[in-house]
């Protein structure tokens, strides 16, 4: 195959079976979780459970949103944590969200904190760009396989999941100290 007068080298049998599993892990991926999420969406409120109740407005936002993303943005930039384990929380115990909205919520919150935060670090040096896209490239792979069986677990089940997760990484952190 010729680009721009550069012949690019064929692939050995090696390479052509490594592009062979990746297309098929992306092709089994998003057709194994496209209609649950597709079929969630059309399902999903767009408000949360509390919000037919009587609320306190600023400028017509709800004020526990925006603490709750600042104790998220506060304990990320500060610990490295605060979208699952500080936001999730929080949005279903104080703001009413039900858990899979809330985990929902979160993931969209990590964008601008994960933002700010590289930015804050980038500018003292600490990030180091070939681990952090290794990280990055891990985490996307893993972010669509969590997001997929997240529309499969029952409302019950994922709260017990996520509360045993929090007490095993509270446990973990206390033998640690």
């Amino acid at each position: 195959m010729r680009v721009d007068g550069w012949r690019r080298p064929p692939l050995s049998r090696r390479g052509r079976a490594s592009l062979d599993c990746i297309r098929f892990l992306v092709n089994w991926i998003q057709n194994r979780y496209r209609l649950p999420i597709d079929v969630q969406a059309q399902t999903t409120p767009t408000q949360p459970a509390a919000a037919t109740g009587r609320r306190r407005l600023l400028f017509g936002l709800d004020p526990r949103l925006f603490a709750i993303g600042l104790a998220g943005g506060v304990l990320s930039g500060l610990l490295g944590v605060g979208g699952g384990i500080v936001m999730v929380p929080l949005l279903v115990i104080w703001a009413g969200y039900a858990q899979r909205d809330a985990h929902a919520m979160s993931l969209g919150a990590i964008i601008p904190i994960s933002l700010a935060s590289v930015i804050t670090y980038g500018a003292a040096g600490k990030v180091h760009p070939g681990d952090a896209l290794l990280l990055a490239a891990g985490s996307i792979v893993g972010a669509r396989l969590g997001a997929g069986a997240l529309t499969r677990i029952e409302e019950r089940p994922l709260k017990l999941v996520f509360g045993l997760f929090l007490g095993a990484v509270a446990i973990l952190m206390l033998v640690r100290s």
